[in-house]
């Protein structure tokens, strides 16, 4: 389970068996091969263990520490010349950001049509409301809170996003594995080394970005917060030190247990016709996102690999780190999926209102 209070000392022995099974499984992982092994590892084996019943724990104060470590890395590539780039990219992310709410809207339509009568006890608008944002390609959290206000099954809205991301991160790595494409970007060498002096400068920035979006009340305040302090320090060329690879694997590690804890066996038996559902339109959404990321790295010039990530109904941390270890266009990844987040954040409800008025 998921707390944000500190652990018991019953709660912490569940926490260190949980990371050591992580451990172990992201090992096992890098020893195979896989993509991203310091994720999908501890992601897998957290989620097979939650499902048969095993006690997992991941506590919250991790998930944080590991998103504020992943901000903070990919900051670090936004250039100033590729913030050049990605400023000359804002026509590509517009599209990005249109091609998001209209999918998210045919797909939410389509779990409307497809469950009409088999949840008789919902009115219409509690129809409405659950399958629009179990649809929308946005914030796991953000969109559940969204959908409560709105009188959504938000138990359904929320075993939605978390089937779909995890599908999205389990299959797109392998396909660009299989696809054997990586090696895209290139850091300064300035980012490259580890300076002490110059990390414990950064990792206090942006610890004090992080707390400043938390006390906004702003979405992801720990790697969005860290992710703006990294990113404009780079854009205005200061470069004091690169993040230690063991700092980001361990950060991977806690990101994908604290997926990982959500598949309770309680999960498993969640409305099964309303699951297939949403697994058969996650894989219909990466297949016509991949679609419209070759239309795009064909307008732009970029790699289809990078718009892959960059379109794909994932989670941004999930995706960013793809991108980062696999070296994918990192920054213009990231770009896509911060303004997509954002911009299905600002509009979702609008959206919802306009089509709720349609509909009656």
């Amino acid at each position: 389970m998921l707390s944000f209070l500190p652990p018991s000392p019953v709660a912490w022995r569940r926490v260190a068996l949980t990371l050591l099974l992580a451990y172990a499984s992201a090992r096992l992982c890098v020893w195979l091969n896989t993509p991203i092994p310091w994720m999908i590892g501890p992601l897998v084996a957290t989620s097979l263990a939650s499902v048969l019943g095993g006690r997992t724990e991941s506590w919250v104060p991790f998930r944080n520490a590991g998103q504020w470590v992943i901000g903070s890395a990919l900051g670090l590539y936004f250039t100033p010349q590729v913030g050049a780039l990605i400023a000359g990219l804002w026509w590509a992310i517009a599209l990005g950001i249109a091609w998001a709410l209209a999918l998210g809207l045919g797909f939410g339509a389509w779990l409307r049509h497809h469950h009409a009568a088999h949840w008789p006890a919902l009115s219409p608008a509690q129809l409405r409301s659950t399958t629009y944002f179990a649809a929308a390609i946005g914030g796991a959290s953000e969109m559940t809170l969204i959908a409560e206000r709105h009188g959504a099954r938000t138990d359904l809205v929320a075993a939605a996003h978390s089937l779909r991301v995890l599908m999205v991160t389990l299959t797109i790595p392998f396909a660009l594995q299989f696809w054997g494409v990586q090696g895209l970007d290139r850091l300064p060498a300035a980012l490259r080394a580890v300076q002490v002096e110059g990390l414990v400068w950064l990792a206090g920035l942006t610890l004090v970005g992080a707390l400043l979006m938390r006390r906004l009340g702003r979405a992801n305040p720990w790697f969005m917060g860290a992710l703006l302090v990294s990113m404009g320090l780079t854009l205005s060329g200061v470069g004091w030190s690169a993040i230690p690879s063991g700092l980001t694997n361990a950060a991977q590690l806690v990101i994908g247990v604290s997926l990982g804890v959500r598949f309770t066996p309680a999960f498993v038996h969640t409305a099964p016709r309303w699951m297939a559902s949403v697994a058969l339109a996650s894989g219909v959404m990466m297949g016509l996102c991949a679609a419209v990321a070759w239309v795009l790295a064909g307008l732009t010039g970029l790699h289809p690999a990078t718009l892959v990530l960059g379109t794909s109904p994932g989670g941004i941390a999930e995706m960013a780190i793809t991108a980062k270890v696999l070296q994918l266009g990192v920054p213009v990844v990231t770009a896509f999926q911060v303004c997509r987040l954002v911009a299905v954040l600002l509009l979702a409800e609008p959206v919802f209102r306009w089509w709720s008025a349609r509909q009656r």
